[in-house]
């Protein structure tokens, strides 16, 4: 295959969206290790499912996107490839479909370790990847998207990962699970935020379109900051694992990325969503290594 081919497909499996899928399992398995029930093949089969419904999803959105007439060519973010002419919509559709069926592969191995609960959490997520930009009411696009994300790369990515591990689940794992949530709804934030404008314009209802702009950098506010202060608050509550709290660092990191959202608007904000990307990266590994020792 062409390098440039390798270079279209990996912009449009847009890697700097994958820390939300890959953080959820790091955080889940770390938290499997340390109760003695890690299990590496569930562990790689989770994450290698959980890219590949990222991907699927970001493939999904590039594809409908085109078809809705949701992209063009005065967008604000990153290059779509559909909408680019640099992949046919036949081609990105088939590639939408080969992502989610690998992640169902992934998904048959989790399904027969885990039983039933897997199923339901695999076709949700896929259906979730798909009805994200399709369909007669896009969750993107009518302000539904905040809670599903939150839930899906959030609780039940961590909860998820850890159970197909030790086939197990308890309220510390769920609750930390709002942790990468959280950072997943800021990193939808800062993408609705940058597209605000062209979203009014194009009778898009996220929310901020539908609560201003004002709301939107609170939302981005508060969204890393409660993920910042959970593993603290868990500390607190289970008087152990003191470690983890140490991911209350990452807001020092985050200060930047903060200021930003307040101040810039626009294409800007690409910057912005690259660098929350790597914050839920960091605040996942300096949880998960705080949560083992």
């Amino acid at each position: 295959m062409p390098e440039s081919t390798l270079k279209i497909w990996l912009m449009a499996s847009r890697p700097k969206t994958l820390a939300a899928a890959i953080a959820p399992v790091i955080i889940g398995s770390a938290m499997a290790f340390q109760s003695g029930g890690f299990h590496i093949r569930a562990a790689l089969a989770a994450l290698f499912g959980a890219v590949m419904i990222q991907i699927g999803t970001n493939f999904a959105n590039d594809y409908f996107d085109y078809k809705s007439g949701a992209d063009d060519n005065d967008r604000l973010g990153p290059t779509r490839a559909t909408q680019a002419g640099l992949v046919a919509p036949s081609t990105m559709k088939t590639a939408t479909a080969v992502a989610f069926g690998l992640a169902f592969a992934a998904g048959i191995y989790l399904v027969w370790r885990g039983g039933w609960p897997i199923v339901a959490i695999g076709l949700f997520s896929i259906a979730f990847g798909v009805l994200y930009t399709a369909g007669p009411f896009p969750l993107a696009y009518t302000g539904l998207a905040d809670p599903f994300v939150l839930l899906f790369f959030g609780p039940v990515a961590v909860g998820g990962t850890y159970y197909v591990q030790t086939l197990q689940i308890n309220p510390t794992v769920i609750l930390i699970g709002l942790a990468p949530g959280l950072f997943s709804v800021a990193i939808l934030t800062v993408n609705n935020l940058r597209d605000i404008k062209s979203d009014r314009l194009a009778g898009r209802k996220t929310l901020p379109v539908r609560f201003g702009v004002r709301f939107a950098r609170y939302e981005y506010l508060l969204s890393i900051l409660i993920a910042a202060l959970l593993p603290t608050i868990i500390c607190t509550i289970t008087r152990r694992q003191f470690y983890s709290a140490l991911a209350l660092l990452i807001l020092l990191p985050a200060i930047g990325s903060i200021r930003k959202v307040f101040t810039v608007d626009g294409v800007v904000l690409n910057d912005v969503l690259a660098a929350t990307g790597r914050l839920l990266l960091l605040f996942s590994l300096i949880f998960s290594i705080g949560w083992i020792i």
